[in-house]
């Protein structure tokens, strides 16, 4: 348990409202996760050209990542609803790239990931002190809530949350989130985990979805993009998460994120 809380601990989201009020007729939704609101009225929600659910209650409709989709309004009347546009850091997309195209929850007094997005929502709208890092509190809170949910509902078969349960990966996982920047090789890993090289590799794939090597470098992009964003300086970042200089981190960034740490962080901006 104490590494699936290292692991959680790491993760970061950031939110941006793309739309608030009346829906009417359709609007499509492209180019990162989304979280949903809606508060009244019906609505289908149509992925790939295909309709998936038709929504008649208030509810909560959380896209993980990039998902091609549509929410149209029925004929009843428009769906009043708010809808941000998210992104997850490196480490939050290795966490939910074997979650759903989309999860489901129902808006309940009690239940606790409702709380949440409302308040998280009301912090959007509201111009207040400190607004920007309840925001960022309120996201990181409620992508935890989110997994602790798919989680226990098994909704996660497979991937990094599966693997911290796991008797031999589990071990791995947790020295990797601890020591992110050891030289890390596929076998000082698989003698960790007690098993043999090859044996080790497929079942890191098979549980994770990814190789050990790629694991690692999100682990690492993730944490740069935290140190990056408290304004340190890349040869400083670098050497943090494990690599010789700078232009190394540079490589690593334009070959997942296909831009410069720099252009990165004017993204956020």
């Amino acid at each position: 348990m104490d590494t699936l809380n290292e692991i959680l601990s790491q993760i970061s989201l950031q939110a941006d409202v793309v739309f608030a009020g009346e829906l009417h007729g359709a609007k499509h939704f492209d180019g990162s996760g989304f979280v949903h609101l809606i508060e009244s009225g019906s609505l289908s929600l149509i992925c790939h050209g295909r309709r998936e659910l038709k929504v008649c209650k208030p509810c909560v409709l959380f896209f993980p990542s990039s998902c091609i989709h549509t929410l149209v309004s029925q004929d009843a009347g428009p769906a009043k609803l708010v809808s941000a546009a998210i992104k997850l850091d490196s480490m939050g997309a290795a966490l939910v790239n074997t979650m759903p195209s989309f999860v489901y929850f129902e808006l309940c007094q009690n239940n606790t990931v409702t709380n949440t997005i409302q308040w998280l929502f009301n912090e959007v709208f509201e111009e207040r002190f400190g607004r920007q890092t309840m925001i960022e509190r309120l996201s990181d809170i409620f992508i935890l809530q989110v997994l602790r949910e798919a989680t226990q509902n098994g909704v996660i078969l497979q991937g990094v949350l599966s693997a911290a349960t796991h008797p031999q990966l589990s071990k791995v996982i947790e020295v990797i989130h601890g020591k992110p920047a050891e030289n890390w090789t596929v076998e000082s890993l698989a003698s960790i985990a007690a098993m043999s090289r090859s044996k080790f590799a497929a079942s890191f794939r098979r549980v994770i979805g990814q190789t050990p090597n790629d694991y690692i470098t999100d682990i690492r992009l993730g944490l740069a993009q935290k140190l990056l964003k408290k304004n340190k300086p890349i040869g400083f970042v670098a050497g943090e998460v494990g690599y010789e200089h700078g232009s190394a981190l540079a490589r690593v960034f334009r070959k997942k994120l296909g831009m410069s740490p720099r252009e990165w962080l004017q993204t956020l901006r």
